[in-house]
């Protein structure tokens, strides 16, 4: 890959734009080196793996999507994104997959081929903390096939397109204003082909806030998907987002007999707050000193709690201090837990009954 193409996706992780500046400009860097005719940009929860946004340029039309979600979330095909994340390689081409006959895969064959496109790159957008993102380079019938050398790019700069969305999502969470009135509560109840049933007021706004296009939102697609697809264990059917107005959102469900229960409502700070901690990369340690440091204990107490010594705690605050982009520990608790972020990082971190550090101050 051309040294300058990586140093200008380098440069532009540190440029701090938003989510949608980014991954369009990160695209047109790497259409230099990996030509293209369409692409679109998901954000992920990287809990779950479920799309929470879509940045999407010369792409497929809006009344694809209900589709392409079935077959993302529903039904087998090749290179789907949960299949590159978790396997050894994080790019690949539909052309090398499908050893050159596109219409094996149903995605090509019943939604790229009829709106004119032809192969696909795709690739899962993993860094150390985690998938935030996913890729998918389009050409039409007409453009060549994507080279495996192609892919190889792809797959050496995921690393970076993943580093740019998380920090474009934490600087999102840390500048919402609210977390939304906890009695919004939005419920929709959706038959198989994801027509809206019955839903209550707060279920309309919150989709009203949500939409893109005509029909559902993508993300309310996507995890009645899942649910319907075998993910009504908790945690697994779900994705928190933020919507226009700066409100967290959860969204989960559940099945109900023949219907599909899905719920929309602001996310409280035990949802959200793990999400902040993965997004800086803490590790379970550093999220127990995080914890304790919020809490305002000194060095040598929490050393003692956590039977480690002095220099070591030391080194965990160096560490978290670097991720967070803060020198002291008022910045520390400034940044990361100004208001609704305060709460608990972690379930398993040591406090008392009562919420307190059951350690020596």
């Amino acid at each position: 890959m051309a040294g300058r193409v990586r140093d200008d996706l380098i440069h532009l992780v540190h440029r701090g734009l938003g989510v949608r500046e980014f991954a369009l400009d990160a695209a047109r860097i790497l259409r230099r080196e990996v030509p293209f005719d369409g692409v679109c940009v998901l954000t992920l929860d990287p809990a779950t793996l479920l799309p929470t946004g879509e940045v999407m340029e010369n792409g497929l039309p809006a009344d694809a999507t209900p589709r392409l979600t079935e077959l993302e979330f529903g039904e087998a095909d090749f290179n789907k994104f949960d299949a590159l994340a978790r396997g050894p390689r994080s790019a690949a081409t539909l052309s090398e997959a499908t050893e050159g006959l596109l219409d094996r895969s149903r995605r090509h064959h019943e939604v790229k081929r009829p709106h004119g496109f032809g192969d696909e790159l795709r690739a899962a957008l993993t860094c150390d903390s985690g998938t935030w993102g996913a890729l998918t380079l389009l050409r039409e019938t007409t453009s060549p096939h994507f080279t495996p050398e192609q892919a190889d790019v792809v797959a050496a700069v995921a690393p970076l397109l993943a580093e740019g969305l998380r920090q474009a999502i934490v600087r999102s969470a840390l500048s919402a204003e609210t977390l939304g009135d906890p009695e919004e509560t939005g419920l929709v109840l959706l038959a198989d082909d994801n027509t809206v049933l019955e839903s209550n007021p707060a279920a309309d706004r919150w989709l009203d806030e949500l939409a893109s296009g005509d029909g559902l939102p993508p993300v309310v697609r996507a995890v009645a998907s899942r649910i319907r697809s075998g993910g009504e264990q908790p945690g697994v059917a779900r994705a928190r987002l933020r919507t226009a107005s700066g409100t967290w959102l959860l969204v989960h469900g559940s099945r109900l007999g023949t219907q599909t229960a899905v719920i929309l409502e602001p996310a409280r700070a035990p949802e959200l707050a793990p999400l902040i901690a993965d997004a800086y990369g803490l590790t379970a340690r550093e999220r127990t000193v995080t914890q304790l440091v919020a809490q305002g204990y000194p060095t040598t107490a929490i050393a003692e709690h956590l039977h480690l010594s002095t220099w070591t705690v030391q080194d965990h605050l160096k560490a978290i201090f670097e991720k967070a982009g803060v020198s002291s520990r008022g910045e520390l608790i400034a940044r990361l837990f100004f208001e609704h972020h305060l709460p608990r990082l972690t379930a398993d971190a040591p406090l008392g009954a009562d919420g307190a550090f059951a350690g020596p101050r």
